[in-house]
């Protein structure tokens, strides 16, 4: 081992991570190169670089045709958040006068006008891959998305029963004139303009139909067809055409269909309210009725009607996006759900890891007996969430042995077993710590929900420390043993949400390492309470001391490349933003160091750049899984030094949240991680890859044409292959 290693070996070492905090500045140093000053990325036409990769899944004759059709939907949710946040964000602060931050030199209002023109170009294309591609497509699949003029008779007459019995009661159509101000537009939701005449008097009015959003978005034209060969008319068209019904005695002049996005960014000052959740509870409120930001309409709109919702809406011409019907793709969502498996991604059912695996076939696993003889690494979805997280914590619930348990909620489902494994072991009379982070963007209020819930039940409940939110996914049970107390402990990359655990790619350490578990005793304690730690020894947590201890990391590869050692870095993050840490890769690259990113989503760092990057790599895997884990590799002079965790490089995750990383130390462990990063980032493997100017080419196929193997689904054999292998009777048992 490197004497200048940041984090000990257990045994070799009693350095701690605390060494980290010695005011360490790895860069600022005599003589060291400046750096150019063009050298990131915009981290927002990045990001929408990102959603269009997820379009590319989408326009993919390969992927099977509803899958397709859910990442049009994936797309549009995405396009959707990313204007009521950071679109929403920029905005505010141009107008108030706050300072932009952008680590590209460029005047805030020019940043907006190119994303402006970007997501102009990505909701055509959205649009046109709807219309020419996936729609094509569901039909020669029997999956029909029909209009009102190809309907026959019968069909509309069973549809106007429809329409009279289950949409006509709720529908509530708002007129405008002298005595009618304009409606409030909720945001997001889709609405009809709708422009009538008074046959009496030949005045025109104009009015607004909401449709509403608890309803099935596409509605079967005859349900006596089989789902085989079925056609579907969309919610709005069908209203459409019952307009009559709603304006009795009134011409209907003018029918178009908008929608509004509005400013839902949540902003509060922590250090100015005594009750945090009836702060954020009024916040959530005034959400509601933030400023539009954008506005999309029909392309066939008339200029009239739009003049009136520019006006009345208070948009600009840019903020205006003129698309062909349907908006709202995203209620693609409710098709993608059809029970049609043949045209879907073949099912896949995780596994148990092997080590958890129970000793004879009818029974559960002792969660607890398994992970004392060894530390557990677990690949989730490949790995089932619920036969061993949920399970961890489901047993230490029920267990009369165990004395506490401590556990961080980030985001979690609507019925988590999760929590309701907190509320059964407090109400049998254990001590509970759930730290709950109600400022979640988007679940504030089913956090809130489970705060209370939790609270009723005995449970000790904290929201972490002012001004940071807790994103670090952590639980602790402490356990007696032979009179001895025991930590059992466990560090993720994602959340304790047994739903999206299914879709998203995670890892995590199931561990009995006491050192590991005085860690995270430490931890809890200062999120609780007001001790100020910062001697881990097996664990880098933000904002004290995670970005520095991976400066100091990157620095120590440095140094052994220029003394001739072996050296590489490999990071893999759903975001690389953060400039002192893209600075130093871009250093360690000059040293000669190979550095390797695997990144989903944005990336302002430029690879390739001759005398800035060009040993540096950046490749981006996306498929039927959201990749979502988080893993630091420092080769170390032969030694590595490999971490999972919470933290992306951004700003906002090192500086203004609780993040923390966990040390791997199993031989075994060390080589599995290894080992996803040489599939991931082997030129064999189907990836998109990124070049200095910011362009992202998907690499699928072959030089002969032939696709590239899909890392998730040669993870998916090879994690079923070994679960297999190490089940396998042995000779003489009974199978």
């Amino acid at each position: 081992m490197s004497p200048d290693s940041i984090l000990e070996d257990d045994r070799t070492s009693d350095r701690t991570a605390s060494d980290f905090d010695d005011d360490f500045e790895p860069f600022d140093i005599e003589g060291a190169p400046e750096l150019p000053a063009e050298r990131y990325l915009d981290r927002e036409l990045s990001w929408l670089a990102f959603n269009q990769r997820v379009l590319e899944l989408a326009e993919d004759e390969t992927v099977p045709v509803l899958e397709r059709a859910n990442f049009l939907a994936i797309f549009a949710s995405n396009l959707d958040e990313f204007f009521m946040v950071r679109v929403a964000g920029l905005k505010r602060r141009i107008v108030t006068g706050l300072a932009v931050p952008t680590n590209i030199g460029r005047a805030p209002a020019d940043v907006l006008s190119d994303i402006s023109k970007k997501a102009h170009e990505l909701q055509e294309r959205h649009a046109a891959a709807y219309q020419t591609l996936v729609k094509p497509a569901l039909a020669e699949a029997g999956i029909r998305i029909a209009t009102w003029a190809e309907l026959g008779d019968d069909e509309r007459s069973h549809l106007h029963d429809v329409f009279s019995k289950q949409i006509f009661p709720v529908l509530m159509p708002l007129a405008v004139d002298p005595a009618h101000p304009f409606p409030y537009i909720s945001g997001l939701s889709l609405n009809l303009s709708v422009r009538v005449r008074n046959s009496r008097t030949g005045r025109q009015e104009f009015a607004r139909v909401k449709v509403p959003q608890m309803l099935p978005r596409f509605v079967r034209v005859d349900p006596g067809e089989s789902i085989e060969s079925a056609r579907y008319l969309t919610l709005e068209e069908l209203i459409a055409n019952h307009l009559g019904d709603l304006f009795p005695g009134m011409e209907i002049v003018e029918h178009h269909v908008f929608r509004v996005t509005r400013n839902e960014d949540v902003e509060i000052e922590e250090d100015e309210t005594e009750n945090l959740i009836k702060a954020l509870e009024k916040e959530l409120l005034r959400r509601r009725f933030g400023p539009p930001i954008r506005l999309e309409v029909t392309d066939d709109m008339d200029e009239v009607t739009l003049g009136l919702l520019v006006r009345e809406l208070d948009v600009t011409d840019q903020e205006v996006y003129r698309l062909p019907a349907p908006l709202d793709l995203g209620g693609l969502f409710d098709l993608s759900r059809l029970d049609r498996p043949e045209l879907h991604y073949p099912t896949h059912v995780p596994t148990t890891a092997v080590q958890l695996q129970p000793t004879e076939s009818n029974l559960r696993a002792d969660v607890f007996k398994a992970v004392s003889r060894q530390d557990v690494l677990l690949h989730h979805p490949y790995e089932s969430f619920a036969t061993s997280v949920q399970a961890f914590l489901e047993q230490a619930a029920a267990d009369p042995d165990v004395l506490a348990i401590k556990q961080t909620l980030y985001r979690t489902s609507g019925d988590s077993p999760i929590v309701e494994a907190l509320i059964d072991a407090a109400e049998s009379g254990k001590q509970v710590l759930a730290l709950v982070e109600i400022k979640a963007r988007f679940d504030e209020q089913a956090n809130i929900t489970w705060a209370r819930k939790l609270e009723k039940a005995g449970v000790h409940v904290v929201y972490g420390l002012v001004g940071l939110k807790t994103h670090c996914k952590l639980a602790l049970v402490i356990r007696q043993e032979k009179g001895v107390l025991r930590h059992y402990s466990h560090i993720g990359t994602g959340n304790y949400n047994p739903k999206t655990s299914r879709i998203y790619e995670d890892l995590g350490l199931l561990t009995a390492d006491d050192q590991v578990g005085k860690d995270l005793t430490r931890l809890f304690n200062e999120l609780s309470g007001y001790a100020i730690e910062k001697k881990f020894k097996r664990l880098l947590v933000a904002p004290l001391h995670l970005r520095k201890g991976l400066l100091k990391l990157i620095a120590t590869e440095i140094r052994n490349a220029e003394e001739g050692r072996p050296s590489g870095i490999r990071i893999k993050v759903n975001s690389m933003v953060d400039e002192a840490i893209i600075d130093a890769l871009y250093r360690a690259s000059n040293a000669g160091v190979p550095v390797e990113v695997w990144v989903r989503g944005i990336c302002s760092l430029r690879p390739g750049l001759p005398g800035l990057s060009e040993n540096i790599r950046v490749r981006s895997i996306l498929g039927r899984y959201l990749e979502h884990s988080r893993l630091f590799c420092f080769e170390n002079d032969g030694d590595p030094q490999i971490f999972i965790g919470s933290a992306d490089m951004m700003h906002r995750n090192l500086d203004r949240r609780v993040e923390a990383l966990v040390r791997l130390t199993d031989p075994q462990h060390l080589a599995e991680v290894q080992g996803l990063f040489d599939q991931a980032m082997d030129e064999s493997t189907s990836s998109w890859h990124l070049d200095g100017e910011g362009v992202w080419t998907r690499h699928s196929t072959d030089g002969s044409g032939q696709p590239l193997p899909d890392l998730q689904n040669r993870l998916m054999a090879e994690v079923a292959r070994r679960t297999r292998s190490a089940v396998r009777p042995r000779s003489g048992q009974r199978r």
